[in-house]
């Protein structure tokens, strides 16, 4: 046993199992890709500075669970938790928002790190997709985010998730509702640090867990009965176009979500297979975003959705993923001569495409086919001097056991064939 192990809260993904994951990504980015969205790629730090504005210094993320640190040379860093404002962080230093084609849409794959006391469905290391549409004001825009969500967790099978939907208002409506809810959270028995979050950010009070703050909340202010007509209109447009597209949610007025940042749309996709830890993803309209960050105005809208809990809700509902084995053939060499030859011979079926393996390290007839059945092949092509000589090997079907003898200048394409 090795000296070292993960760090508590991570994980490490191998096979087979990481192919699963490998597939979610593929799955959540594949409609993004056919909707107009570029790939972006940010580090795995960026400035502290970036989430405390962005995110918020009341959220937990930015107040208990960010990992920052200072480097040598006294740059203050911090892995980062989430990806929009890194993503939005790079749009702008790039002027991808100056190149005339409003709004600028961007999808991302990564790691994210937060300080979180571990358990099923919460990691201190996590992996995300997510999608940002940035620049443009449009209802049309969030209902495609959501359409694109719902239709990619469709796309692997799910069936038992939930799309809750809410809206935050903007920054007319907002604050009178926030004047209301905080008169009504303080007379509340609430503890230092849920009080001292009543005049940063009251809202997020209605984010919290506890089932004896939760009791104490029934009958506080409904944000939907606070917002300003454009709000409702834009709202109910939202509504409207998912609606026609077939998309089921349902209304929460208490959904705000984690993040500072949020106005207007926000969203979040559930699953009731995971038990506490229940969101496998969400997101919302950010408008004011850029300019908390130092940008120009650029109201956007965007989401992530959790890989390792994606796989979790796949894993609750029995959903297995037609994951293809990753060798088509395995190369069983017998003797010095067919080692070269078989070399040579799997290098020709993976330039014409075919995923093939060779059995390294010089092993007997029965510890080579014994690797050929681990690795899940459907066919083993071996061959010997005898059959060398005649110009030929044996193709094996593994699952039949049935062995024909096949041209070495036509295997190439008799294996295609017989894999099609």
């Amino acid at each position: 046993m090795s000296t070292f192990q993960a760090p508590k809260g991570t994980y490490d993904l191998i096979p087979p199992r990481s192919a699963k994951y490998l597939a979610v990504r593929e799955a959540i980015a594949a409609p993004l890709r056919g909707s107009g969205y570029g790939y972006i790629e940010t580090p795995g730090f960026e400035n502290v500075e970036l989430f405390s504005r962005g995110v918020g210094e009341s959220t937990d993320i930015v107040s208990k669970e960010m990992y920052a640190f200072e480097t040598k040379g006294g740059d203050k860093l911090a892995l980062r938790p989430e990806g929009t404002a890194s993503v939005l962080r790079a749009a702008l230093e790039a002027n991808l928002h100056k190149a005339g084609n409003l709004p600028v849409k961007l999808w991302y794959s990564g790691s994210y790190y937060r300080y979180e006391k571990p358990q099923a469905g919460r990691y201190r290391h996590f992996s995300q997709v997510g999608a940002e549409a940035i620049g443009t004001e449009d209802p049309a825009l969030d209902a495609e985010l959501i359409i694109l969500a719902d239709q990619a967790y469709r796309s692997l099978g799910l069936r038992q998730f939930r799309i809750l939907l809410n809206s935050l208002g903007d920054k007319e409506c907002r604050p009178v509702y926030r004047d209301a809810l905080q008169g009504f959270l303080r007379a509340l028995d609430l503890d230092e640090d849920t009080r001292r979050r009543i005049e940063i950010n009251p809202l997020r009070v209605l984010d919290d867990k506890r089932a004896d703050v939760q009791k104490q909340l029934v009958g506080a202010p409904l944000l939907r009965d606070y917002l300003c007509d454009a709000c409702k209109a834009y709202h109910e447009e939202v509504r409207e176009l998912l609606g026609a597209a077939g998309v089921v949610f349902e209304d929460d007025e208490k959904l705000v979500r984690g993040l500072d940042y949020y106005t207007r749309t926000t969203f979040e996709f559930v699953h009731d297979g995971l038990g506490s830890q229940s969101a496998v993803g969400g997101g919302g309209r950010y408008d004011g975003l850029s300019e908390m960050i130092g940008g120009p105005a650029l109201p956007s809208v965007g989401w992530a959705l959790g890989v390792d809990r994606t796989v979790l809700a796949l894993d609750a509902e029995g959903v297995e993923l037609p994951i293809p084995a990753t060798t088509s053939v395995f190369a069983v060499p017998l003797g010095d001569e067919a080692r070269k030859v078989l070399f040579g011979l799997v290098r020709e079926l993976r330039n014409a495409g075919v995923a093939a393996d060779f059995a390294y390290g010089g092993k007997g007839m029965k510890a080579a086919m014994k690797a050929a059945n681990r690795s899940g092949a459907p066919f083993a092509i071996v061959a010997g001097e005898r059959d060398l000589a005649e110009g030929a090997v044996q193709l094996k079907d593994m699952e039949s056991g049935e062995q024909s003898a096949v041209a070495l200048a036509e295997v190439v394409a008799t294996v295609r064939a017989r894999l099609a």
